[in-house]
């Protein structure tokens, strides 16, 4: 069994920045591909960034773009969400995501494991 716990959110301001982390235990983290959503509140689960096991792939959301960076310690079984220039419309939950499959990683589908989501609020 795999399990995903997640930190680092909380309240920020706008143009302010929050990096998540995702801790998993249970497997050989490093086999895995990781990815984070969110969900903002009457709003479909939605894809925000992925990375596969090796790094040799990563993928964005056009919405983050350029202000969100994905990393990934396999040493340390941690993935991390760095967001920069938040923007009140990144207020979402935000859920840590494993995949045994390196594919359609924009696919809350594709994903095997959840954590339970952290709370981001962006305020103006």
């Amino acid at each position: 069994q795999v399990q995903l716990v997640e930190s680092g959110g909380g309240l920020v301001q706008a143009g302010g920045s929050l990096r998540l982390s995702c801790a998993a235990s249970g497997r050989t983290f490093s086999s895995f591909a990781m990815g984070w959503f969110r969900q903002a509140p009457g709003r479909e689960r939605e894809f925000v960034a992925a990375i596969t096991w090796g790094r040799t792939n990563i993928y964005y959301a056009n919405s983050v773009k350029g202000r969100f960076s994905i990393s990934k310690d396999d040493a340390k079984n941690t993935v991390h969400l760095q967001m920069n220039s938040l923007k009140t419309e990144d207020t979402a939950v935000y859920y840590c995501a494993a995949a045994d499959s390196g594919m359609a990683l924009n696919d809350r589908k594709s994903y095997d494991y959840w954590g339970q989501g952290t709370q981001v609020t962006v305020s103006s």
